[in-house]
């Protein structure tokens, strides 16, 4: 199939730096509140790239849950591929494609495992059948059929019947510090507007980049 004629030309507006934030994640969370005024389907959806011990890359979409001046929080499996993945390489790159409003983000950072008690507190958060999803799922790990996965939601429906369903071991979140974070707004004649911002000994530097 050739795609050579398929493309777009991107004209909803450009970037100056006059118009950024000197903080980073206050500009992620101004352009955040419009991703989602834009309708934009679930814009906390952002790409997560990981690499193993052996320098295979992988990448997946994942959801972030909360971010503030600490860094940005994703939750998973911890025994998941991107968890072991993260064990052995703490290097990682998130992208936000908000391709409908011509915007992207991405950040480079290292990931850490958050407290017990921040995990804790979202779990509870969650719909219940969240909360036994999370016990059913062997991320990641090969399975015969649906049916097992059919089976093993029925066994923990039934271990916690009546009762609160409590947070596996093995399940929890992560937050990624970021390094760099970068803001990219489409341009016509794939002129783009690109501005980094990186962390150097604790202040913010922001720099153009080019297309």
């Amino acid at each position: 199939m050739d795609l050579s004629d398929f493309r777009e030309n991107y004209t909803k507006g450009g970037l100056k730096r006059e118009a950024l934030k000197d903080n980073p994640v206050q500009q992620f969370e101004l352009w955040f509140k419009q991703a989602i005024e834009s309708a934009i389907p679930e814009p906390n959806a952002f790409s997560l790239a990981t690499v193993d011990a052996f320098g295979q890359p992988s990448i997946r979409t994942v959801l972030l849950k909360l971010f503030d001046e600490n860094g940005f929080v994703f939750f998973t499996n911890y025994e998941s591929k991107k968890a072991q993945d993260i064990e052995a390489n703490e290097k990682v790159s998130m992208l936000f494609p908000w391709v409908a409003i011509e915007r992207q983000v991405k950040i480079n950072g290292r990931a850490e495992k958050i407290s017990t008690a921040e995990s804790l507190k979202y779990f509870l958060s969650r719909p219940r059948g969240s909360q036994l999803g999370a016990w059913v799922s062997q991320q990641s790990h090969v399975i015969s059929s649906r049916g097992v996965l059919e089976m093993k939601l029925q066994e923990m429906k039934r271990k916690f019947l009546n009762r609160a369903v409590p947070i596996p071991d093995h399940w929890g979140g992560y937050r990624i510090i970021p390094e760099t974070i970068e803001f990219w707004q489409g341009g016509e004649n794939r002129l783009h507007d690109r501005f980094e911002y990186e962390k150097v000994a604790g202040e913010w530097l922001v720099r153009r980049l080019a297309p």
